[in-house]
């Protein structure tokens, strides 16, 4: 059976989606990676070709009409199809070829990574593994556009339209240096005093931020803001303001006492889950299903 003359083109569909999504013509253009104007072309096109007026334009942006909502709600299960059609065949190739792309947030690449890695190629030496960093908003943006075969963040929950499994998880820490304050206080820190306090933060999207910001009873003005967890252990050495990092990521300082640890009121609260994640079309397969059965079990 041949598809009916006027079928759309599904990458102008996934455009359209995007723009229901996000409701903006130009955020969906940005997630697209194309120009406004040309995500307007693409949309007008689309419009003639099924005869119909998908999208009101006004001054104060766009916004979907009845019928580019209705054609929204079709288009989404082909699209869902269309995925994993994608990662289907994306597996096939993973299983044929041996090869594993893994995505991991900061903190899990560097200190439990290197482990499951190890173990897996004791036990699977044939596999060759491409490993990806990123934070973990990024991580799970690469398992969803299909860019990793599993994924690795630290958080409560999985991220929106992933699954996940926990796989461990370690402690945060609330850090300052030799000189601050805090490092000789004798009683625990109460969380209103910590809150009340600027933090140097890891950027928007991170998982160590979204567990710091979470844990916080307000709305925090950050002392700073930094890409990476190098650079926020140097600025709290230099005695710029407290952060909170994973103790895996400041073992070395604090056991040598370039950063002091300071106990807050209910140390519970600094707990965090490490989790597998996946897409929800497409369980692990092959050697990302190998590598998930290994991490779950250590």
């Amino acid at each position: 059976m041949t598809l009916p003359p006027g079928t759309p083109d599904l990458k102008v569909l996934d455009l359209l989606v995007s723009v229901a999504e996000t409701g903006s013509l130009g955020q969906a253009a940005a997630r697209h990676g194309i120009s406004q104007p040309a995500a307007s072309m693409r949309i007008r096109a689309l419009e003639r070709r099924l005869r119909l007026t998908l999208l009101e334009r006004g001054p104060t942006g766009s916004r979907l009409t009845q019928a580019g909502a209705a054609v929204v709600e079709w288009a989404m299960p082909v699209l869902d199809a269309a995925r994993a059609l994608v990662s289907g065949v994306a597996a096939l190739h993973a299983d044929q070829q041996g090869r594993l792309r893994i995505a991991a947030s900061m903190t899990i690449a560097d200190h439990r990574v290197p482990g499951w890695l190890l173990a897996l190629r004791e036990r699977a030496p044939d596999i060759k593994v491409a490993l990806r960093v990123g934070n973990s908003q990024q991580v799970a943006d690469m398992v969803r556009n299909r860019d990793a075969d599993l994924g690795f963040v630290e958080g409560p929950h999985a991220p929106r339209g992933l699954r996940s499994r926990v796989v461990g998880g370690d402690e945060l820490v609330v850090i300052v240096a030799p000189s601050h304050p805090w490092a000789t206080r004798r009683k625990p820190l109460p969380l209103p005093e910590l809150s009340a306090t600027p933090l140097i933060l890891r950027e928007p999207g991170s998982g160590t931020r979204d567990a710091a910001l979470r844990l916080l009873s307000r709305p925090v003005l950050p002392a700073a803001e930094l890409g990476s967890t190098t650079a926020i252990k140097s600025a709290v050495a230099a005695g710029e303001a407290p952060a909170i990092l994973s103790r895996l990521a400041v073992a070395s300082e604090l056991a040598d006492g370039r950063l002091v640890s300071v106990p807050l009121e209910d140390q519970a609260l600094l707990i965090r889950r490490f989790r597998a994640i996946w897409p929800s079309d497409a369980p692990p397969a092959g050697a990302a299903a190998q590598l998930l059965a290994l991490v779950a079990r250590r």
